[in-house]
């Protein structure tokens, strides 16, 4: 790799990307890890229903799946973070590999119920970045006709936390008629849509969370921590 007419680089922290560096990791031989929100709280939460679908989904594609109940989840910074619900979700994040996002939209938006449980998961936890380099599908649900609101704020928010967020998505309208008194979602396109969502998500689990160390590590970083890395040392030779 030529920098010469880069003088600004240091040259001892640009690493030129390689095949070699990418597929060096050893695949992991556990089912992918999959943790699904959903943003209500109703007894007949369709965020909840689609959420199970999706799971199910997911089990019968080979993953492991956890779904977190927000119910007893304070607002964000209403309680410490040693809540034991905030515990739960933050050991949950760091479980999985991926994620799966679903939430009513309301009032145009996401619902507050959503948005705190995501508040509630810190860009990093010491030095574990928790949510940095794994997957996430975002999937909505609608009231009336179909919307695609709370999928391009919950996409906003998938890249703050600097997840690898999938091209598909999945929203849901008119939900109420689309799962039957067994509470199972009906056959339709908006099924198969959720199916391909899924088979979607654990296609891009299976190519990045053996590489997302690789595929996160950043000049600038690298460039930050060697700064600090020099000024501990300089510190102890004074």
């Amino acid at each position: 790799m030529n920098i010469d007419n880069l003088p600004s680089i240091d040259a001892e922290l640009m690493k030129a990307p390689t095949n070699e560096d990418l597929f060096a990791a050893v695949p992991s031989d556990h089912k992918p890890r999959i943790l699904l929100l959903y943003g209500s709280l109703r007894e007949r939460s369709f965020s909840r229903l689609a959420v199970e679908e999706a799971a199910r989904l997911l089990e019968a594609m080979g993953a492991e799946t956890r779904i977190f109940n927000p119910r007893g989840l304070p607002l964000a910074d209403a309680e410490d973070a040693s809540h034991p619900e905030v515990q739960e979700l933050r050991e949950l994040v760091q479980w999985s590999e991926g994620m799966v996002w679903c939430s009513p939209e309301r009032h145009g938006a996401m619902t507050g119920i959503m948005k705190t449980q995501i508040d509630w998961i810190p860009l990093s936890l010491g030095a574990v970045r928790p949510t940095q380099g794994k997957t996430l599908a975002v999937m909505q649900v609608c009231g009336g006709s179909q919307s695609f609101n709370a999928v391009n704020q919950l996409r906003v928010l998938g890249r703050w936390m600097r997840m690898v967020t999938i091209p598909n998505q999945s929203s849901v309208p008119k939900a109420y008629m689309e799962f039957d008194g067994n509470d199972r979602m009906k056959p339709s396109p908006y099924y198969d849509r959720i199916v391909d969502v899924m088979e979607e998500l654990i296609k891009f689990t299976l190519l990045v969370r053996d590489r997302s160390d690789y595929l996160t590590d950043r000049y600038s970083e690298r460039k930050e921590s060697a700064e600090e890395l020099s000024k501990r040392v300089n510190q102890r030779s004074i």
